[in-house]
């Protein structure tokens, strides 16, 4: 037996409640954005989110080529080998077929196979660049190209993306870190009693998974029923036009420039709402959700370069004024071309 298919239980884990809660926040809505877990070796990462294999929600498929029928089975976890090539992720030519059969077809490559399941990206920092733009790519459209030559497919690519990274062996580019709404840094438990705790769990899972897992089954069970539901609850949970007002209002006080902030922040409050069985997103949802979606999202080099910007348009901004005044406009005109709307606020 090994943990791929009999993974360490999620809820057995030690502390780490931010890790946990995120990635049962990932699988209720994953409009959240994704998830990125950050720190050092041996800290839980992967037996985290491998956890989520007992815990995944049944979904409505579409096989290809059933002819309008559908099937019922539960999201399941693709992993992303750190060796993939550009080929193996977005797909191309089967190239046995093509030798011994002589037919030259475009195959579905590891983005495909993702959808409607969840994507894991181990050491995502230091994959070939050409591949994480290829996922982050899909992970926004939802849909994957296949081109070779005048040969062209297009293959649906929607999944919940998680990626973990040791950050001693490099940053991710800014780009990259803005398309995980969540991000959670994983750090070593340091109360001694948890750390052997920690050791004992292990010890007792390596020894019997089996029966390890089943002293753990009742929870489990009943916390996957709860992903469940939350997720029937989802489409029926607002945010009071306050909240918004309040949420927004802290993103631009932390001068976060991506949108994306306030995306993750309200859909993860959303998805925490429908976890305890609410339709209706409280302040506490906000106070909860809001270190996971805006950690990692300040940039000091905006901040001097928008400085920057201003400084120069309010340079050039008086030089106008000195030259070409503004002439009275007069009454206003009946109609308005969609340019001068556009320039003057109005769309």
């Amino acid at each position: 037996m090994t943990d791929d298919i009999h993974p360490f239980p999620l809820l057995a884990m030690v502390g780490q409640t931010e890790l946990k809660t995120a990635l049962i926040l990932g699988l209720i809505n994953p409009q959240v954005g994704g998830i990125l877990l950050s720190g050092p070796y041996g800290v839980g990462k992967t037996t985290a989110v491998r956890a989520l294999i007992d815990l995944m929600p049944f979904v409505t498929r579409e096989p290809p080529d059933a002819d309008g029928k559908t099937i019922v089975e539960r999201m399941r976890l693709i992993e992303l080998p750190l060796n993939a090539r550009l080929e193996d992720v977005v797909g191309g030519i089967n190239e046995r077929v093509a030798l011994e059969q002589r037919i030259v077809r475009l195959e579905e490559g590891i983005l495909a196979r993702a959808h409607g399941n969840v994507l894991y990206v181990d050491e995502i920092n230091l994959l070939d660049q050409a591949v994480v733009d290829a996922i982050l790519d899909a992970a926004a459209q939802g849909r994957t190209f296949v081109r070779r030559g005048a040969m062209v497919r297009l293959f649906p690519s929607q999944f919940v993306l998680i990626g973990s990274m040791n950050p001693e062996e490099g940053a991710l580019r800014p780009q990259i870190l803005d398309r995980f709404g969540l991000r959670v840094w994983v750090a070593p438990v340091n109360d001694q009693r948890a750390r052997l705790e920690i050791y004992r769990r292990a010890r007792d899972f390596r020894n019997d998974p089996a029966g390890f897992r089943q002293a753990y089954a009742a929870q489990t069970a009943a916390l996957a029923e709860e992903i469940m539901i939350a997720r029937e609850i989802l489409p029926h949970v607002t945010i009071p036009p306050e909240l918004e007002e309040q949420a927004l209002a802290l993103v631009q006080q932390l001068r976060i420039p991506s949108h994306r902030a306030e995306i993750a922040l309200l859909e993860g409050a959303r998805a925490r709402a429908a976890a305890d069985f609410r339709n209706v997103v409280n302040a506490e949802d906000i106070r909860r959700i809001a270190p996971l979606a805006l950690t990692w999202r300040h940039s000091d080099w905006f901040d001097r370069h928008t400085a920057g910007v201003q400084a120069e348009q309010t340079a050039i901004n008086a030089a106008l004024d000195a030259l070409f005044p503004l002439a009275e406009t007069g009454r206003r005109r009946s109609r308005r071309s969609t340019v001068r709307q556009i320039e003057e606020g109005d769309t």
